[in-house]
């Protein structure tokens, strides 16, 4: 065995890194088992999650380290297919550490229910009318869960918005928002509406048609800070000067043109989507909450910005809407899911947001610096072509063996590795 204490955590064997977590984390055996994939989720209990189940499709998980978060250390688990992802954010995780780790904080978890309401006589006044109503629509909201409402959460303020110009002409929109404490939230707002759809269409004199959550939830943003000191950002022939104001020039492209913006705030959905997958939430919605968010200038820019300080530090935020939950849904069915709550340690969904918006910026961080020195295929082919090597038929010494070769020529393409394969078979 090795000493796990003199060596990297990415350099020990799968059974070691295991082993190593399960020291430093109050994990159970159950649970680290869940999370290595010697159990988990099974096809009975996929069974009861999605229609038509035939069985469970597996994803990678890993660890991404020297994440501090508002002071404290956590360790991330990570659900992607992409190499070099995580080793990206750990090492931009462990350059933060240097200026003091990242500073978080996360809105009230308040989510936004709307219903479209058509075909009133006349929009402005039945607008009005809802306004003057809003106190007992709120009320009657309120009714609706009580668990929620014991737990703090509930309704909180309605809004009505003139829809003048559209496809099918005016139209009126109710926003309900209401405070979901620790879920994500579709489900009581949801239901919400569709209790209040008919009070809605009686003092209206409309009709109610749809009755659903927004998730452009930007009512529940989560932000994060981070400062770099320019000593930190030196390596190879790069001086920290150069490499911090190569990242803030990539950043500026992003933040002008919309193609480059894609593919940016892509970067930090690597890292966001990972552990809202690994927690067993809904990562499609916090994808739409994000690029809906990123567009609502009426141009799409990028999420984060990157700067220096008077100190020439390099500094580093990333503000977006963050709807995730710790109780309900997968979250509780999923044996992997429940394991990574426990292993990132986060008591409120708050806390959770604010580790997640973390991870976007340091994966944020990752790829500018990437981009703005070495290139981004330096890095990633490197990691990519055990992939390659795998897919080729390489197995045990063998993969890495023939990755190296590919790198070394940098050439990672299949049929290279399968030439390469054939060659040391021999």
């Amino acid at each position: 065995m090795v000493s796990l204490d003199k060596i990297r955590f990415y350099e020990l064997t799968l059974q070691e890194r295991s082993e190593y977590l399960r020291k430093q984390t109050e994990l159970t055996e159950g649970e680290m088992d869940a999370l290595t994939g010697l159990t988990g989720l099974t096809a009975a209990s996929a069974d009861k999650m999605v229609e038509n189940a035939i069985g469970v499709y597996g994803l990678p998980i890993g660890i991404a380290q020297h994440f501090v978060v508002n002071g404290r250390k956590v360790w991330v688990p990570m659900v992607i297919e992409e190499p070099s992802v995580i080793a990206g954010a750990s090492f931009m995780a462990r350059l933060a550490r240097a200026g003091g780790g990242f500073t978080a904080s996360a809105d009230k978890p308040c989510m936004i229910g709307q219903m479209q309401i058509l075909d009133t006589k006349d929009p402005a006044k039945a607008r009005q009318i809802l306004i003057d109503h809003g106190s007992e629509l709120l009320a009657e909201a309120a009714k609706i869960d009580p668990v929620l409402a014991e737990l703090g959460g509930g309704p909180r303020e309605l809004d009505v918005r003139l829809i003048e110009d559209s496809p099918i002409g005016p139209f009126l929109v109710l926003h309900i928002i209401i405070d979901v404490r620790d879920a994500m939230g579709a489900n009581a707002v949801n239901t919400a509406c569709e209790r209040l759809a008919p009070r809605v269409e009686e003092l209206t004199g409309g009709r109610v048609h749809l009755k659903i959550l927004s998730n452009l939830a930007d009512r529940r943003l989560a932000r994060a800070r981070c400062t770099i000191p320019v000593s930190e950002l030196a390596f190879e022939e790069y001086s920290g000067e150069q490499v911090r104001d190569g990242i803030i020039e990539a950043w500026a492209f992003a933040a002008a043109d919309p193609y480059r913006a894609a593919t940016h705030n892509k970067g930090i959905m690597n890292g966001v989507d990972a552990v809202v997958m690994a927690t067993g939430n809904d990562w499609r919605a916090v994808e739409a909450g994000a690029h809906a968010y990123a567009a609502r200038s009426g141009k799409y820019t990028s999420l984060s910005t990157w700067a220096r300080n008077t100190d020439g530090d390099l500094v580093g935020t990333l503000e977006m809407p963050m709807a995730v939950g710790i109780v309900g849904g997968a979250t509780r069915v999923h044996p992997g899911a429940k394991a990574a709550l426990k292993l990132l340690a986060c008591k409120t969904a708050g806390e959770l947001a604010e580790v997640i918006v973390s991870v976007g910026l340091a994966q944020n961080m990752a790829a500018l610096r990437a981009l703005a020195t070495e290139g981004i295929q330096r890095g990633h082919m490197t990691l990519h072509a055990r992939q390659v090597a795998a897919a080729a038929g390489a197995e045990g010494g063998m993969i890495d063996a023939v990755a190296d070769r590919l790198v070394q020529e940098k050439n990672v393409r299949i049929d290279r590795a399968e030439a390469i394969l054939k060659e040391m078979k021999r």
